[in-house]
């Protein structure tokens, strides 16, 4: 099962006990201590990924914006690590900024995602005086630029395109094509720059396209860049716009599988970078600002899932069932995406895999599996299952479905265990009921 280690942070290992290890904890002795199902984040690959990101572009680009998507998986401790190593942070509710805001995370780096802000968010924003409100259709525009007005505020914003580029992903979360819920289609774009520059109450810094998620290849990128930067110098010949700022979202791929590599980040930052700098030159055109929306490719392998075996139900002839403590309700991106991942077990990382079995959740539902079909070594009540990934999407999507606890989280640095989110109790589950 090393092979998969891979997949695993970047300080995994296998310990003289057989155990996995991350962040130098023993996964086995995490499990024992805070229970499971328990989500593991490793502060080394964490901070890695954010410095690599930074670097990556920064020294193709100089000076390139690197905003962390909050909707991957944000709470006041991830926060705060990002504020430290320089990163902006992407938001698409309150709730986001209001994290944000609690821990104190400076929001002349934040930027305001999101289709339908109600006009208490877009206040919010205004208040707290974020950096950027990436304005999504002509109905919000109006609306921020009346409470813009009302407030006393000159925001800075950016408008998002809708390109019409398939990114080649799963249609749940390509973005970037024109039946899409979000941003101006190229066709419709040009009312709203003609608007934004007649309005004095804000500014408009920029434009902005966010293609979709897990995207493999660069050529969508590519072919997006072209098409906003034609937009935008037809827009500086029709309305004298001058685009300062070029926010290209994020999308960036992570390896969840053996068999789906996914490209190093170097491979998107050089044939962005280029495209972006030979394009400008092309059009006579100024270098904006350029700024990436990274989240899942920051987040996601930092993050391990802890489950605890419990029954294994052997059907002879059709499939072995390997159920444990977790499921659907902290991670639902299997039964909604399809999603794949890999797993091993924590308490037998040097032995064989001798067995094909499906790993499934303990929910109400026939299609809580996490894993279908994958070979690991003979399994027993009580072996504890990790499931590298889990970093991104997981925890934001959580739910008490059955009544279920939401888990608790801990991040792992040179031995030492921090827990940062604690499991939710009963109590929590009727803290907002009435009677």
């Amino acid at each position: 099962m090393t092979d998969r280690l891979s997949l695993f942070p970047l300080t995994a290992e296998v310990s003289d006990r057989g155990h996995l290890v991350v962040g130098g904890c023993d996964t086995v002795d995490l499990a024992t201590e805070f229970g499971t199902p328990l989500y593991v984040f490793d502060d080394f690959t964490l901070r890695h990924k954010c410095r690599e990101f930074v670097a990556e572009f920064g020294q193709r680009y100089t000076g390139t914006g690197v905003v962390y998507a909050g909707k991957a998986f944000i709470n006041r401790a991830i926060a705060l690590l990002l504020e430290e190593e320089g990163l902006g942070l992407d938001a698409v509710s309150a709730g986001e900024m209001a994290i944000a805001h609690s821990a104190g995370f400076p929001f002349d780096r934040v930027y305001f995602h999101g289709n339908n802000k109600a006009a208490n968010e877009v206040k919010l924003a205004l208040q707290w005086q974020v950096g950027r409100i990436v304005v999504d259709n002509l109905p919000e525009l109006k609306l921020v630029g009346d409470l813009a007005k009302e407030c006393g505020a000159n925001p800075d914003i950016l408008l998002r395109l809708t390109p019409g580029i398939d990114p080649h992903t799963h249609q749940y979360i390509a973005t970037g094509i024109i039946d899409s819920k979000f941003g101006f289609s190229l066709s419709r774009a040009e009312e709203a720059v003609a608007l934004a520059m007649s309005m004095p109450e804000v500014n408009l810094a920029g434009l902005h396209f966010h293609l979709g998620s897990l995207i493999h290849e660069v050529e969508p990128y590519l072919e997006a860049i072209e098409a906003t930067l034609n937009f935008a110098a037809e827009m500086n010949r029709k309305h004298a716009f001058e685009l300062t700022e070029l926010d290209i979202g994020g999308g960036f791929a992570v390896q969840y599988t053996l068999d789906s590599p996914a490209p190093p980040i170097s491979t998107y930052a050089e044939a962005i970078t280029a495209r972006v700098t030979y394009k400008c030159q092309e059009l006579g055109m100024a270098l904006p600002h350029l700024v990436i929306e990274p989240g899942r490719a920051i987040v996601g392998q930092a993050g391990v899932a802890l489950y605890t075996v419990g029954v294994v139900k052997d059907i002879p002839g059709v499939r072995c069932y390997v159920s444990v403590d977790g499921g659907m309700a902290d991670n639902i991106r299997p039964a909604l995406y399809g999603s794949e991942y890999e797993a091993v077990v924590a308490t037998k990382m040097r032995e064989k895999a001798t067995d094909t079995v499906t790993i499934a959740g303990r929910f109400c539902e026939s299609g809580d599996i996490l894993i279908r079909d994958i070979a690991l070594p003979s399994i027993n009540a009580g072996d504890i299952i990790a499931i590298p990934d889990c970093g991104a999407y997981c925890l934001p999507m959580a739910s008490n479905y059955n009544a279920f606890l939401r888990p608790a989280i801990v991040l792992v640095r040179e031995g030492e265990a921090r827990l940062i989110r604690r499991r939710e109790t009963f109590d929590d589950l009727t803290r907002c009921d009435l009677v």
